[in-house]
């Protein structure tokens, strides 16, 4: 059978099929076989083909896929779940939008959460009132103190107001609403602060008026006084004595403790302030088995291993510590007790004088070029000056406000001038021979914490409070250089290398930040010197005099001392028992560092 048979075949079975199902008598006809039509056309596949080559074969149209119930036809009608679903991904019908909730009800649930809320809270309905008059109202409400209550209708014989129970003193038993009274009872009778209402009556004072121009002696303009108005320069004797209460108050809490000063005096703890030769202490000695007078360094550093000696004679905190210039045969520390004390590093290592002189605890000090005197800050908003030698005090210097900083000029020609930085953002220069201020350095916006001389003293860095880091020259007021990085920390304590090219700064974000002072003035990136914990702490820090090491204190009372070439850190040990706040190399032995701390002691390492 060819294609075209095939097909022809196919539209004759197709037509006879469709005219059995339309005829109603050949419904309940039955075939010869005993079987209907429709029975006997699903049962010709299992029939055998005819046999001859002339018959010709029927076939029938097969259903292949059976009949499967999907999940939408198990739910007549889907149900939209109101209460968790926000968002429907197909269009429901009204019937699935709308029918009821089927199955046992919660019986734990609440009233509250029973009832129906379009909104977290509960259940909010839209008013339909304008916003103009819910405007008037509510204005009205908070200006006069009444306002219509919006659940009546206006214009109605029930029109309530809603009142303000302490605008008229109702008593607490009584209802906010009250019915509508006469224009005198409520404030501006029932009209909104929209409506005009009558005008206060004029209480005001009346000016002199004399507005014209071409009267040159008697024009006064908008500068008249008021008629009949009488001026009086002496108070009278009720106001005279509130001035006088209010004068004594503020000159009560304004009082300056700049009146507080004490008598300034030292006490020398050694028997004999001479040696057999008649020489005094400030002598650098011969007989220690190292130059002391030599501006050479050692060639090669080591580090600190142990302790060697502990200086105790502080009461409080100390403060820093400071060398005695060139030789560093005396140390010099200051403290939170008021007192400053010279000590010796050599031989016994005593106690020699005990400077006394200032009412509050001192801060810093700073020897001058031969060390026969030294500057010392306090926060008693002094800076006095002191012989060495004798313990005298020479002169005191205030402007009023807490010196952090103090130095002197390291040039031999200016040692006459020293700087201070203070707590009102400003650097004072100061003349000792005349006791007043020569320069005045004003571009800090934050207190000034440290100040250091570089470049042959021709210059000098400030840090401050503002987080930034300023270079000036000598005597002129106006900073030359501004570094500030919104990546920058306050740097409260700043150390020149022995060399004069590297600047160390102690940042608060537990870092050791190096400068090159030499050529640019830039930030060295790459050399930076962390693992301790200074925040919130002016740790002093120092280099080795050969330049090999770095150290500084620490928060925790350690001594951190790092490889100047790598920055790894080579050692850490604890050497106080609070906060070391001090750390000095001295500038001639190989391995000896002198640092100081919160727990009142001076210790020495080698």
């Amino acid at each position: 059978m060819d294609k075209e048979e095939a097909i022809f075949c196919l539209k004759q079975a197709y037509a006879a099929s469709s005219s059995d199902d339309n005829d109603d008598d050949n419904a309940d006809s039955v075939t010869s076989t005993g079987t209907s039509p429709a029975k006997e056309e699903e049962l010709l596949h299992l029939k055998p083909p005819p046999q001859g080559s002339g018959a010709s074969m029927a076939l029938a149209a097969i259903k292949s896929n059976p009949d499967v119930i999907t999940k939408h036809d198990v739910y007549n009608v889907k149900v939209v779940d109101h209460v968790t679903n926000k968002v429907v991904s197909y269009n429901p019908t009204f019937a699935e939008m709308h029918v009821p909730e089927q199955g046992p009800a919660n019986p734990f649930k609440t009233r509250q959460q029973l009832a129906q809320k379009n909104t977290l809270s509960g259940y909010v309905q839209e008013a339909h009132v304008s916003h103009f008059n819910f405007e008037t109202q509510r204005r009205t409400f908070h200006s006069y103190g009444f306002a219509v209550d919006p659940s009546i209708e206006p214009g109605s014989k029930q029109e309530k107001l809603v009142v303000c129970q302490t605008d008229f003193d109702h008593d607490p038993d009584e209802k906010k609403e009250e019915e509508i009274k006469p224009k005198n009872s409520v404030p501006n009778g029932t009209k909104t602060v929209f409506e005009k209402i009558e005008k206060r009556p004029e209480d005001k004072r009346k000016r002199v008026r004399k507005n014209d121009p071409e009267d040159i002696e008697g024009f006064m303009g908008p500068w008249g006084g008021f008629v009949n108005e009488v001026k009086v320069a002496k108070p009278s004797e009720e106001m005279q004595k509130e001035l006088d209460e209010i004068t004594a108050k503020r000159q009560k809490k304004g009082k300056v403790d700049e009146e507080k000063t004490i008598e300034e005096k030292s006490t020398l703890h050694v028997p004999d302030p001479t040696d057999y030769q008649g020489r005094t202490y400030l002598h650098i000695p011969q007989d220690v088995g190292i130059n002391l007078k030599s501006d050479v360094p050692p060639d090669k550093c080591y580090l600190p291993k142990r302790l060697i000696h502990t200086w105790s004679g502080h009461t409080k905190a100390v403060s820093s510590i400071r060398l005695f210039p060139k030789s560093g045969h005396l140390l010099l520390s200051t403290s939170m007790d008021c007192k400053v004390k010279l000590w010796e590093v050599y031989h016994k290592r005593r106690l020699l004088r005990t400077f006394s002189g200032h009412a509050k605890a001192v801060r810093d000090a700073c020897f001058n070029a031969d060390g026969t005197q030294f500057l010392t800050a306090a926060y008693d908003r002094f800076v006095k000056l002191w012989d060495t030698e004798t313990g005298k005090c020479l002169s005191k210097f205030s402007s009023r406000k807490i010196p952090y900083c103090v130095k002197f000029n390291p040039d031999l020609d200016k040692q006459h001038l020293f700087v201070a930085g203070l707590s009102d953002k400003k650097i004072l220069t100061w003349d000792i021979r005349s006791g007043e201020t020569v320069q005045e350095y004003d571009r800090h916006l934050g207190a000034v914490n440290t100040i250091t001389f570089i470049d042959n003293n021709t210059k000098f860095v400030s840090t401050s409070d503002d987080k930034s880091l300023r270079v000036w020259e000598w005597d002129i007021p106006v900073d030359y250089k501004y570094i500030a990085d919104p990546s920058m920390h306050s740097m409260p304590a700043v150390t020149l290398a022995p060399n004069g090219k590297w600047l160390g700064c102690q940042s608060l974000d537990n870092r050791i930040v190096i400068f090159d002072v030499q050529t640019r003035f830039r930030l060295k990136r790459k050399k930076i010197f962390k693992g301790h914990m200074v925040a919130g702490y002016a740790c002093q820090l120092d280099f080795s005099p050969d330049m090999s090491y770095i150290a500084s204190g620490d928060g925790d009372g350690k001594v951190f001392i790092w490889d100047w070439k790598t920055t790894k850190l080579y050692s850490k040990f604890q050497a106080h028992d609070s906060v070391c706040i001090g750390c000095t190399w001295h500038p001639h032995e190989t391995s000896k560092l002198i640092t100081c701390g919160w727990d009142g002691q001076i210790k020495l390492w080698d």
